[in-house]
Formats: C-alpha cells, sequence, structure tokens
C-alpha cells in the first residue's frame, strides 16, 4: 500500500503511471454526447410533467415583470389565473382558432399550405407575415424567450414536436388558452374576462371571445378594453369566422 511504501527501497516501491489525458477530440465527443443525452432526456421530461400541471410562469411573464420593475412608470404585477378549459368558455377556442390556427384540429403541429403562402407574401410585402401555428406559438410561449433567432426557431420547431406528440389538442389548446399574452402584463383567458369584461372566462359571450382573439397578435398594441376601429373589425371578422366554421360543433375536444 502507499502508506508503507515510503518504508521500501526505491526499487521495491510500486509505480503508479501517471493517468493518461485522452485525446482533445474524444473528450470533446464525450461531452457533446452527454450534452446531447442530457437535453433530451430533461425536455422529454419537461414536456410530460407539463402534461399534467398546469404552467406556473412562462419566461414572457418573467420579461413582463422586470420590465416594470426597471420602468418608472411600469407595473410589475402579472395578472394570471390558470384555469381548466373545461371552466373556459367553448367559444373561446373556436375564436383563436378561427383567428389564428383553422387547421389547428387536423394538422400535426406545422401548416404547411400557411407558409408556403406567408413566404409568397413576404416576397412582394413590406409587412413580414408568419405562419405560426397554435401549437408553435405554445412551444415559443412555455418553453422558450421571445425575439427572432434560428436557434429559437430550431428549437420552436423540436418543442412543438413534442407537444403534438406527448399532449392531446384539448392540452394544447388549454395551455394555450392560460399563457396566450391577452393584455399589458396580462395572460391568459380567465385574466382578460376578469380584467376587461369583469367576469370568469365561463361567462364570456361569443363577441367578447372574438375580441379578446382579435388582439392576440399584438396584445401590447391593441387593446381589449379600448379597441380601436381595426380591433373591432377584426372582432367582427373573427365572429363572421366562428359561424362558417360551424361554432362549438366544429372541434369536439377530446
Amino acid at each position: 500500500m502507499k502508506e508503507y511504501d515510503e518504508f521500501l527501497p526505491e526499487e521495491e516501491r510500486q509505480i503508479i503511471p501517471p493517468k493518461e489525458k485522452k485525446p482533445l477530440k474524444e473528450r470533446i465527443k464525450r461531452f457533446l454526447l452527454k450534452f446531447t443525452l442530457y437535453f433530451f432526456g430533461i425536455t422529454i421530461f419537461w414536456v410530460i410533467v407539463l402534461r399534467f400541471i398546469p404552467v406556473f410562469f412562462t419566461l414572457t411573464m418573467l420579461s413582463r415583470s422586470m420590465d416594470g420593475l426597471f420602468d418608472k412608470n411600469g407595473e410589475a404585477t402579472i395578472y394570471y389565473d390558470w384555469t381548466p378549459i373545461e371552466d373556459i368558455s367553448p367559444d373561446m377556442p373556436i375564436a383563436v382558432i378561427a383567428s389564428e390556427d383553422q387547421n389547428f384540429p387536423t394538422h400535426n403541429g406545422f401548416d404547411f399550405i400557411a407558409i408556403e403562402r406567408a413566404i409568397e407574401r413576404n416576397k412582394t410585402s413590406k409587412t413580414k407575415y408568419g405562419a405560426s401555428t397554435i401549437s408553435q406559438q405554445v412551444a415559443k410561449n412555455v418553453f422558450l424567450w421571445q425575439g427572432r433567432s434560428w436557434l429559437r426557431k430550431g428549437l420552436e420547431v423540436y418543442f412543438t414536436f413534442l407537444i403534438e406528440t406527448i399532449w392531446s389538442k384539448k392540452r394544447i389548446m388549454e395551455v394555450y388558452l392560460n399563457v396566450a399574452e391577452t393584455g399589458k402584463n396580462t395572460f391568459g383567458v380567465q385574466a382578460a374576462a376578469k380584467r376587461f369584461y369583469k367576469k370568469n372566462a365561463s361567462q364570456l359571450t361569443p363577441s367578447e371571445t372574438a375580441r379578446i382573439a382579435a388582439v392576440l397578435p399584438n396584445p401590447i398594441v391593441y387593446s381589449i378594453k379600448n379597441p380601436t376601429s381595426y380591433t373591432l373589425l377584426r372582432q367582427n371578422q373573427i365572429v363572421y369566422q366562428m359561424r362558417l366554421l360551424g361554432g362549438r360543433s366544429y372541434w369536439n375536444i377530446k
């Protein structure tokens, strides 16, 4: 043993060769393999957990609250009240489908026809059009940050695939109706219903759900409480589209 080696003649001492460092290339390969396994393991586990429990906060909520703290005229309070989809007006899912993603019940998370149309329109239009589905918006709002980058877009595709695989359409819609930004520092349909209509989300009329859906593209610019003529026009268009889709019968929540 090592502690007795020092009393032995030098030629009889046990020689322990120093550990050889592995080549840099092999160390990098091992690191990347571990990182990949941890990344997939943690993200898949995260998505599985959120299939069953409420989403308590998002990075966007944190960002809005921090903005309010550092802005003299800002407000750090976040209005958010997680509500099961059964306690939300059945007209609300139809309103956001009519407004945001009419192929939501049937697509696998990506609307490739809408993407192709957006690409063609963006070639000649100064206004840039998007084609994000409700599933993509949930992936972005729940798991990622706001902003534009290839990294975020790639992760958005990955998380969209995961939630479409692991969650049901009903769960995706439930999360969307709870975490979508519906006004300044306001997230979800229940918070919007209480703040702007002084009622619970279950009591919303089709017209009220349409107005909430009308502001979703930019709830900081457009207001539910003080709608512009554009917001009212969008509201009427959404009500019309809801009727064309067949109202509540369009999507049987499962």
